[in-house]
């Protein structure tokens, strides 16, 4: 059979990686799992007793409404002006998606259609990628990192591409690189993208993981963004709720509106308990995202600090919950697939290779700060012992 819009996806390569890891552990191996970006803190206990409470409410079983029902909107708008001084209407301005790759994919299905182009970040996190792709849509990719303007690169893609994009896809802080941007910058694309009637779609999934008095903004702060920008705003990191699939789209109404009006089509919105659940956290617990980035922060410095000891050397993030490590040189010419899959083998570490994030990411493997400071400190004593060559 021909399964036309997935037959040209390459293989994911963090199966390879992940089906060496499960092997091993099935053998009864240890092996530190650094790779997949899931988050193991637990969520905020009110989240969860609000979820038990209110799924003993029959009345909540039913369908709810797709775009959110009104308290979990206005507790997003809420949300938006304690964090970054933004005001959003709740009505036309917050819709409620089921995951911000969810909202996502279906926001580039609004957006982009065969023929059209979008401009993504290159290496970029996967979604970001295909997103686009699957609308239909060509892609323009911008490097991002180390010695790579992307403002100065999405410029000369807007410049020499033919159609012009009518999309551009940011995430600051950004994964896999870690990039962060300040305020400025931001205000820098809104002024383009008004400048070329461009749609800016910025997924703000780590805009409460900003490190050493960083403080991550939102789009929507620069002048004029609600004209040309939406942004993603999730309790996957923040609240580290990943499982319950809860991400809001804010922004300019007219896309906004778009999204709702396609997702009428395509659900009925998140089971009525996770949104009543999800409502009372960012009404009741505003600071958990601070706890949360202060484990974070601790594991970073756990990790960088440790990487550097043994001769790897890393250059501590201002944001995310990742490390993009480029890949020791005696070992460059192994590229980040075989790379990952020694350290697998010989130091029981599983990481993210590089190249899964697009052709910009190899020569690089992502750590995930996933594990507690003490299984951290256990990989690094494995890698010292395998890699010989540093």
């Amino acid at each position: 059979m021909e399964f036309r819009r997935i037959n040209s996806l390459p293989p994911y390569v963090f199966t390879i990686i992940d089906s060496l890891k499960v092997e091993a552990r099935r053998a009864g191996v240890d092996v530190i799992d650094l790779g997949f970006g899931n988050p193991d803190l637990p969520s905020p206990a009110i989240a969860v007793e609000k979820l038990c409470e209110a799924a003993h409410n029959p009345r909540n079983h039913r369908y709810s409404a797709s775009r959110g029902i009104p308290k979990l909107r206005q507790a997003v708008s809420d949300l938006y002006l304690r964090r970054f001084g933004v005001e959003l209407d709740p009505e036309s301005e917050v819709i409620n998606t089921i995951g911000a790759k969810e909202g996502f994919s279906h926001l580039m299905w609004t957006l982009l259609a065969p023929g059209d182009a979008a401009v993504v970040p290159s290496p970029s996190y996967p979604i970001h990628i295909y997103g686009p792709l699957f609308a239909g849509a060509d892609l323009r990719e911008v490097r991002l990192g180390t010695g790579h303007d992307f403002f100065d690169g999405l410029q000369e893609a807007w410049e020499y591409s033919w159609p012009k994009p009518r999309v551009i896809v940011m995430s600051f802080p950004h994964n896999p690189t870690t990039t962060c941007v300040d305020l400025e910058f931001m205000q820098n694309v809104v002024d383009f993208a008004r400048e070329h009637e461009v749609i800016v779609v910025h997924d703000n999934a780590y805009a409460d993981l900003g490190y050493d008095g960083y403080i991550p903004p939102s789009i929507l702060q620069a002048s004029g963004a609600k004209e040309v920008a939406v942004e993603l705003y999730s309790m996957t990191k923040s609240f580290s709720m990943a499982g319950w699939r809860l991400a809001y789209l804010s922004g300019n109404k007219e896309v906004v509106a778009a999204l709702t009006k396609l997702k009428s089509y395509l659900d009925y919105g998140a089971f009525q308990p996770v949104q009543i659940a999800a409502t009372v956290t960012m009404n009741e617990t505003p600071d958990y995202p601070k706890e949360v980035r202060e484990v974070y922060q601790s594991r970073r410095d756990a990790l960088c600090g440790g990487l550097n000891r043994i001769g790897w050397e890393v250059e501590p993030p201002m944001g995310t919950m990742f490390v993009w490590a480029p890949i020791p040189e005696p070992y460059i010419e192994m590229g980040s697939v075989e790379f990952a899959k020694m350290l697998v083998t010989k130091a029981e570490v599983a990481l993210s290779p590089g190249v899964g994030f697009g052709p910009g990411g190899e020569g690089h493997v992502r750590f995930a700060l996933i594990e507690n400071e003490q299984r951290i400190n256990q990989g690094i004593r494995n890698l010292k012992r395998a890699l010989d060559r540093l």
